[in-house]
């Protein structure tokens, strides 16, 4: 697998990929704007991830399968705080055909590593739903630790929803925590 920012030309693949997994994705995801998957909408987030990869505010990323070529998934290191916190939040999504068969371990692993080493940063956050064993999963085999409960934290398939938080740091010293 390889990682890269999205281009113009993957709107093909991408919009195919979102659509065939628009079922298995709601139940994680916010609810999709009408032109989502519109070519149009496309070139915005192609332009959005070109201009916050420059101004380093976030680091947009689609995972592909080297074998072929298949557009998998994306994660996307945002929200980044330089400065005294140099921290960053992580979201990431992945097609239903590809969901539990390692691609997000292995995209999460090299994203978590480049955070580190080559941008300096200290610490990634994510959250998920709570019932999002496969999320929770991931991010435990990855090394986040789990830090709590955010009430109320996104709009998901148009409810506020809570969700729980984790945590990687560059130096953790703590050890297991107790994930409810």
């Amino acid at each position: 697998m390889y990682l890269r920012p999205p281009e113009r030309r993957d709107h093909p693949a991408w919009a195919r990929l979102r659509q065939e997994g628009r079922d298995f994705l709601r139940a994680w995801e916010p609810a999709w704007a009408p032109d989502h998957l519109s070519p149009a909408a496309f070139r915005h987030r192609v332009a959005w991830a070109r201009s916050a990869i420059a101004s380093d505010r976030a680091l947009p990323l689609f995972l592909f399968r080297r074998a072929d070529d298949a557009l998998l998934g994306a994660i996307t290191l945002d929200n980044i705080r330089r400065g005294p916190a140099q921290a960053a939040s992580v979201g990431y999504w992945i097609g239903a055909a590809h969901a539990r068969q390692g691609y997000m371990t292995e995209a999460l692993t090299a994203l978590v590593h480049h955070a580190f080493t080559q941008m300096g940063l200290s610490r990634i956050e994510a959250a998920c739903l709570p019932e999002n064993r496969a999320s929770r999963g991931l991010l435990e085999r990855v090394g986040f630790k789990y830090e709590g409960v955010a009430q109320a934290y996104l709009q998901i398939d148009g409810r506020w929803r809570n969700h729980v938080l984790y945590a990687c740091l560059r130096h953790d010293r703590r050890g297991a925590t107790d994930a409810r």
